[in-house]
């Protein structure tokens, strides 16, 4: 099981930056090799990406969130993927965010890549994008505001 911890600085109110993470369908906007993610509920989201040269395609259940302050998910069967972003005030105009992803690689391919810090180029170059996205944007493009409990 591998495990990767980023955090970025984004200078928005908490409310704005987390409203923003929530929009999970966005997320094709700022996260590289996802090409559509399609919120079926509350909890549950179904991701489509290019991931080493492969498509691949996964659920993801929401295990727990609490507006302003986290979410964290899980995949559900196939390869086992999981997480949490966490949100801290900074101060009332700057958010931190911190990500934590773990993640078993499948095969050679994505073995390498891990070995050679693919992943976690990837994910802090997610997190670079994301704070761009919102900061020039300077408002969410929705959100859901609700908590969930498992």
């Amino acid at each position: 099981m591998e495990r990767i911890e980023k955090s970025i600085d984004v200078l928005c109110p908490i409310k704005t930056v987390y409203n923003q993470w929530t929009q999970f369908e966005e997320f094709p906007r700022f996260m590289k090799g996802i090409n559509k993610v399609t919120q079926l509920d509350n909890k549950r989201l179904h991701w489509e990406a290019e991931i080493a040269g492969k498509h691949k395609e996964w659920d993801a259940r929401i295990t727990d969130q609490v507006p302003d302050h986290r979410i964290a998910w899980e995949s559900e069967g196939g390869e086992h993927v999981s997480g949490v972003v966490n949100f801290t005030t900074v101060n009332p105009n700057c958010t931190r965010v911190n990500l934590q992803l773990m993640y078993d690689p499948e095969g050679f391919v994505e073995k390498t890549g891990d070995a050679l810090g693919v992943v976690s180029s990837r994910v802090e170059g997610d997190l670079k994008r994301f704070k761009e996205f919102i900061e020039d944007r300077g408002q969410e493009t929705g959100a859901w505001r609700g908590t969930i409990r498992e």
